[in-house]
């Protein structure tokens, strides 16, 4: 009989090694809950964890009657002549004379390189409890009770650094779920349902469906055993819990997940709506039933509904409701165009004013105007249409009629002079410009050194495209396109060569691109590098130590080009010393600052223009009175505006900055006459850019180029009053010059 016990006894020492002990590694989560929330807060765990805890008496905390059993640090050792021993099942035997270190019994060591996995005896197969509602750890012991019935974990639940550990395959079994190691990653998984956690030894990482999450502490091994926070099981499972008398209460209990979504997102009255329907369970079970609350097909009437939606497990149990409000709205209504016009009668050439009185319960996306000029110039009825577009796709288009009388009050060109907006432009007669009288203006160059990097205007291969020294004030123009059949990038790359730490100032900086249309390029980089002058927004300071290179002006490598995609780039910059340059064009992979020194100097090609240009700022100031007789001051004529000459110093040849593309004119017009129009005519080509007028942004023209010789664009108006005008200009990229500024009387208002 006593061999017999003690045979029995071997066989479940051995099982309750090898059941709960399991060994695992893997990256963990913090403790957020997957389908749940934790209802104690893992601070009070902790700190009822550092209290010296002794587990004596016969009623735990739910009225569960335990054995009595003494305590030896913190394992629980057996004293009476029989006792219950459940490892993950039910097995029932008598304890007698037993030794805990037998030679044949000895856990062998486990490693992560060398997992030890025993071979189980043959004992009755072990059937997770599900089913289960409640489970109560003990701290510093290895007992748990599941629902009344007494369990022991390999390894008693133990406090280090302030955080709770458990044997987590011990838990594990308890509560439920799939466990699995895999030996090539070192992993131990946790299966919930479509959730799946991964652990590591000796990492405070863990994985909740394949996000890295971290945890309080740091999981381990001890016997053979894995050991894992106890807050990063029940958070990662959604294990709620409480601390109840020196003791872990969790509860098990895990309802199904009810979940839906609507469509359309916005549901309207009278709409068919669609329901798709979502549920689960977390451990797994099968979904066999579901209810509805107020879900409806269609909606009749406009309000606020609220749908519920349950479902059913196979083992009975009913998820909580998830529920939707839903704010059925009235049914889109067509937008209503409409407009008016201050009068019913006009003459010729008078203005005529619309007012967009149009309207929508939602919002108007878009607006189409018919045969709205601002003044017609031939008798009889005008037909007037507008047509609007409200966000859902619904037009709806309003029209009127006025009347042009035969009587004039204005002609075509006397109306465009008085009335066309700022930053339109209308047609005249350019043959008359050449014949106006020239403002016979000086000017002054300042300091501020031009890098113009122009050409090739088409880069063909990787290389650098400019490269020069300067100090102190230097200007960046950089326009070019690539055709290397590649994504590449281009970067200025600065170098000090000084021995002594250089501060560099970014001050503007306007930067258009990539874009496959050269002069929106260069319009948009202009209105940019004005905008900056206003606002102060590019302002960056930059330290380069000796022999130190930084890459700079960085918005034009933000985004790669594509092949034939240009970029335009206008920039001043302050540097205390002399600072090297380099304007670099690479494939969008590579490091500029680690490839710079083996890029070979890339050819100009014969037709555009780089160059390095000294005093590139030049101020004109003209002080007799302007606008009592039609006069026009002329810019980028190589004649009345010479060109700067500078250097290529990558060939060494002298260069002229044809156009003075890169030069900013801070142009003063210091008396300027009463009723005075100021506009922008191009004298070489199309021109599409900006310049700013007493410091406002002024289009050339708002959408499009300005046509030479017969368009104007309208810049300024002077009033009533004699007005000081100052006048920032600088060359668009892609535009054409040289361009006039004409300065003419307007006509007398009737």
């Amino acid at each position: 009989m006593k061999f017999k016990k003690l045979t029995l006894l071997t066989i479940l020492a051995l099982f309750s090694q090898v059941v709960p002990a399991y060994t695992a590694s893997a990256e963990m989560a913090t403790n957020e809950p997957v389908s749940s929330t934790i209802v104690q807060e893992e601070s009070q765990l902790e700190e009822t964890a550092n209290e010296e805890v002794k587990v004596e008496g016969k009623t735990d905390v739910s009225g569960v009657t335990e054995q009595k059993e003494d305590t030896i640090n913190g394992t629980p050792e057996a004293t009476t002549e029989e006792a219950t021993v459940i490892t993950g099942g039910t097995v029932t035997g008598t304890v007698e004379d037993v030794t805990s270190n037998s030679e044949d019994h000895k856990t062998p060591v486990q490693t992560e390189e060398n997992p030890v996995v025993p071979e189980a005896p043959e004992v009755p197969e072990v059937q997770p409890l599900s089913s289960s509602s409640q489970l109560i750890l003990y701290y510093n012991s290895k007992k748990m009770v599941q629902d009344g019935v007494t369990y022991y974990a390999p390894q008693p639940m133990q406090v280090k650094n302030g955080v709770s550990y458990v044997p987590i395959r011990a838990l594990v079994d308890r509560v439920g779920f799939r466990v699995s190691y895999n030996n090539t990653t070192k992993e131990t998984s946790i299966i919930q349902g479509d959730n799946e956690l991964k652990f590591k030894t000796n990492s405070n990482k863990y994985k909740v469906n394949g996000v890295s999450k971290t945890m309080k502490g740091t999981s381990y091994q001890t016997q053979n055993t894995f050991m894992v926070p106890l807050t990063a099981i029940t958070g990662a499972l959604g294990i709620k819990y409480s601390v109840v008398n020196k003791s872990i209460v969790m509860n098990l209990s895990t309802k199904p997940i009810a979940s839906f979504s609507i469509s359309p997102s916005e549901v309207y009255a009278g709409q068919a709506v669609t329901y798709k329907a979502d549920g689960f369970s977390p451990k797994g079970l099968s979904i066999i039933n579901e209810r509805w609350e107020g879900n409806k097909d269609v909606f009749d009437a406009p309000g606020k509904y609220t749908i519920k939606y349950y479902v059913q497990d196979s083992s009975g149990s009913w998820s909580d409701p998830y529920s939707i409000t839903v704010n059925v709205l009235r049914p889109n209504q067509p937008p209503v165009a409409l407009f008016v016009t201050d009068k019913e009668e006009y003459k010729m050439g008078e203005l005529i004013t619309y007012t967009d009185q149009s309207s929508d319960d939602e919002a108007i996306v878009k607006t189409e105007w018919n045969n709205n000029a601002l003044a017609f110039f031939t008798p009889g009825p005008k037909t007037i249409s507008l047509t609007v577009k409200d966000n859902k796709g619904l037009t709806n288009t309003y029209q009127k009629t006025i009347i042009i009388t035969n009587e004039t009050l204005y002609s075509v060109t006397e109306f465009n002079q008085l009335f066309t907006p700022i930053g339109e432009k209308f047609s005249f007669d350019g043959s008359v410009v050449p014949t106006w009288a020239k403002v016979n203006y000086s000017y002054t160059d300042h300091p501020s050194t031009l890098l113009r990097s122009n050409s090739p205007e088409t880069v063909y291969k990787e290389g650098i495209v400019y490269k020069d020294t300067a100090v102190g004030n230097t200007r960046f123009l950089i326009h070019h396109m690539n055709n290397t059949g590649k994504r590449v990038k281009m970067y200025v790359v600065a170098t000090n060569k000084n021995s002594a730490t250089a501060t560099l100032r970014t001050e503007n900086l306007g930067f258009a691109g990539p874009t496959n249309i050269a002069q929106a390029a260069g319009k948009k980089a202009v209105e940019r590098y004005f905008t900056t002058i206003q606002d102060d927004s590019k302002r960056t300071t930059t330290t380069l130590k000796p022999g130190e290179s930084k890459l700079i002006l960085t918005d034009m490598s933000k985004t790669s080009m594509k092949q034939h995609e240009i970029v335009s780039l206008l920039s001043d910059v302050y540097s205390d010393y002399p600072i090297e340059y380099n304007v670099v064009i690479i494939d969008e992979n590579l490091n500029p600052l680690k490839v710079l020194y083996r890029l070979p100097i890339l050819d100009r090609d014969g037709v555009h223009n780089r160059g390095t240009y000294p005093n590139a700022t030049r101020e004109i100031t003209y002080s007799d009175r302007l606008g009592e007789k039609p006069e026009r001051l002329v810019i980028g004529d190589n004649k009345d505006d010479p060109n700067l000459t500078g250097m290529d110093p990558m060939i060494g040849v002298e260069a002229s900055n044809s156009g003075n593309f890169g030069v900013l004119y801070k142009i003063t017009l210091e008396r300027v006459a009463p009723n005075t129009l100021i506009s922008f005519n191009p004298r070489g080509g199309t021109y599409t850019g900006y310049a700013m007028v007493n410091g406002e942004i002024t289009p050339l023209y708002s959408d499009g180029a300005v046509r030479a010789p017969n368009e104007q664009a309208v810049l300024y108006r002077t009033g009533e009053y004699e007005r000081k005008v100052e006048i920032l200009l600088t060359a668009a990229p892609a535009s054409s010059l040289p361009v006039n500024l004409l300065i003419a009387p307007l006509p007398s208002k009737n």
